[in-house]
């Protein structure tokens, strides 16, 4: 990735707008820090696409090895539970 200062940037944007146009990636420094990187808006995009496809691949595996696995004691009777809900239930209805 090409590295131009804010004041290299400036003076040449026109060259710098058509090397992203064309796929380059180039990080804006100030004072030897980045503050930005221009790049192509599809491959923004692309990368958000990919980024999505791999949150959902681990998903699924995350839903594949909950099936798998047999499921725990409730950790609360039914007469629990009943007794929370029927507290909601009365707070709720509550001014």
């Amino acid at each position: 990735m090409t590295r131009l200062s804010v004041s290299e940037a400036r003076a040449i944007l026109p060259e710098v707008l058509d090397r992203v146009a064309s796929g380059e990636e180039i990080t804006i420094t100030r004072h030897g820090r980045p503050v930005a990187v221009l790049l192509r808006p599809d491959s923004v995009r692309t990368r958000r696409a990919e980024e999505t496809i791999e949150r959902a691949r681990e998903i699924g595996e995350l839903l594949t090895a909950a099936r798998e696995q047999p499921l725990g004691s409730a950790g609360v009777s039914l007469e629990r539970a009943e007794e929370l809900v029927d507290a909601v239930r009365a707070d709720r209805d509550r001014p």
